[in-house]
């Protein structure tokens, strides 16, 4: 095979063939893939389905605590799991620039056939398509989830109600702050991770603490924690009431964002939850969430006024209102 992406890989001949067999096929492993239908078939399941998607266009593709490759599966697969859903397969779109090499993309492709391992869950199908050189970036991915549901289980924010717990699942910003340290544009030197990850286990656990209980799960991606709670009120039409002082932030997230004049608060995570649950089952929760991360905490209380904002009691007793950004705080983070 060719050590760098061609146009002519994309045409649709023997190339293309190579390339699927060789990076893709090799590296998932599935039998409904291996087939090479123009569509995947599965087994049915009980429960009703789930279904997400998503794209990922992070820069650099590498950074400290993840790839491009197991971004596009954590992030899959979080979103079928906040939905309440067990993820079953998932599937990829790859757009490759001219000029990538073949060996980034094997190394890719194994990234994400790794975590779909961790998950659980199978990678069933997909597409290649080539971009002449300098009409991409390198390479994007698209990605497509599905999962089942139990029958009777409904999470989101139409089931907030007043007095109900938001709780974190632990420090965030993580992964927003990583990635622009990754870039190389500061002088700057932080041990600083992303907290890219998969929260399958941490949305079962939390499901079998809370029961019922258990209102609404969110992972913090783009936009970061401030995002979600702004439409959680939105959606709900109540009051989310916050403490500054316990939403868990890393020393070196917290110093990134002072230099840049960034707020943590508004910074992607990509392996991270907020949970909304009854006061009842709180603490069961909070204790769940503990065991698996050390930092995560309760954050704040759904209260009827002022309906459908957020405010913020900060570290100093003022009060701030909380309000989804105009635009990013930075591109290409996820």
């Amino acid at each position: 095979m060719e050590r760098n992406i061609t146009l002519a890989h994309g045409s649709g001949g023997r190339l293309t063939a190579e390339l699927v067999q060789e990076v893709f096929v090799k590296a998932f492993d599935d039998d409904a893939g291996r087939r090479l239908e123009d569509s995947a078939v599965l087994p049915p399941g009980s429960g009703e389905v789930a279904l997400t998607t998503d794209g990922f266009v992070v820069k650099p593709r590498v950074f400290p605590g993840g790839d491009i490759g197991k971004l596009a599966v954590c992030g899959t697969v979080n979103d079928l799991a906040v939905a309440g859903a067990e993820p079953v397969a998932l599937t990829v779109a790859c757009i490759i620039e001219e000029g990538l090499a073949v060996s980034e993309l094997r190394a890719v492709a194994r990234s994400m056939a790794a975590t779909a391992r961790q998950a659980g869950v199978r990678i069933v199908a997909g597409d290649t398509k080539v971009v002449e050189r300098g009409s991409g970036d390198g390479l994007y991915l698209a990605t497509s989830g599905y999962g089942l549901l139990p029958p009777g289980r409904r999470l989101g924010a139409a089931r907030l109600t007043v007095g109900d717990v938001i709780l974190v699942s632990g420090d965030i910003g993580r992964h927003e702050a990583a990635i622009l340290l990754a870039r190389g544009e500061l002088h700057f030197e932080a041990a600083l991770e992303s907290d890219c990850g998969l929260l399958l286990e941490t949305c079962r656990g939390v499901l079998a603490a809370g029961g019922d209980g258990v209102r609404a799960l969110r992972d913090c991606t783009r936009g970061g924690l401030a995002t979600v709670l702004c439409e959680y009120a939105a959606a709900s039409g109540l009051g989310l009431a916050l403490q500054e002082a316990a939403i868990p932030v890393r020393p070196a997230v917290a110093a990134v964002c002072e230099l840049l004049g960034l707020d943590p608060l508004y910074l992607a995570c990509e392996g991270r939850l907020v949970a909304v649950v009854s006061e009842d089952v709180a603490e069961r929760v909070e204790a769940c969430l503990q065991t698996s991360e050390s930092s995560a905490a309760r954050i704040g209380q759904v209260v009827a006024e002022p309906a459908g904002r957020v405010v913020l009691e900060t570290g100093i007793g003022g009060r701030r209102v909380l309000d989804l950004l105009a635009g990013g705080q930075l591109p290409r983070i996820c």
